[in-house]
């Protein structure tokens, strides 16, 4: 499937927080990350329970949310298939195009603001090939 050019306007570029829904065991986990976004494909880069979680279950669900003060705006709800790259060339690649639209002036510049604990040795890039993706405007 490939996802509409209508949602693929509303994620690609945005510098917004994605939740990521993983499980192993039945039981379910979610989490906010930072997100890149390209022809089909959702990239993060992340450590801990979500990447074991993903090691263990590919299948994952993702949610993108546009808020305008404090309303919500649009959402999408996308379901895909994650593979996990420990690749230093394919991460650093990834850190190009994830962090800088994260980047603000309030920050300190440091690569790894707002990654949550990048400094572990289990850091990995995870790419959801996207199956499904709907989306919901609100008024």
């Amino acid at each position: 499937m490939s996802v509409p050019s209508e949602i693929e306007d509303l994620i690609a570029g945005a510098a917004l927080s994605a939740h990521l829904a993983t499980t192993t065991d039945d039981r379910p986990h979610v989490a906010p990350v930072w997100y890149g976004y390209d022809n089909g494909v959702l990239s993060t880069l992340t450590g801990g329970r979500k990447l074991a979680n993903c090691r263990k279950n590919p299948r994952v669900a993702v949610s993108v949310e546009k808020l305008r003060a404090g309303d919500p705006v649009w959402m999408v709800a996308m379901q895909g298939v994650a593979e996990v790259s420990e690749d230093p060339t394919r991460i650093g690649a990834a850190r190009e195009r994830i962090f800088p639209k994260y980047r603000t002036n309030e920050t300190d510049g440091s690569e790894d603001e707002g990654d949550e604990g990048s400094e572990r040795p289990e850091r990995a890039l995870i790419e959801i090939t996207i199956g499904s993706a709907t989306v919901q405007r609100y008024r």
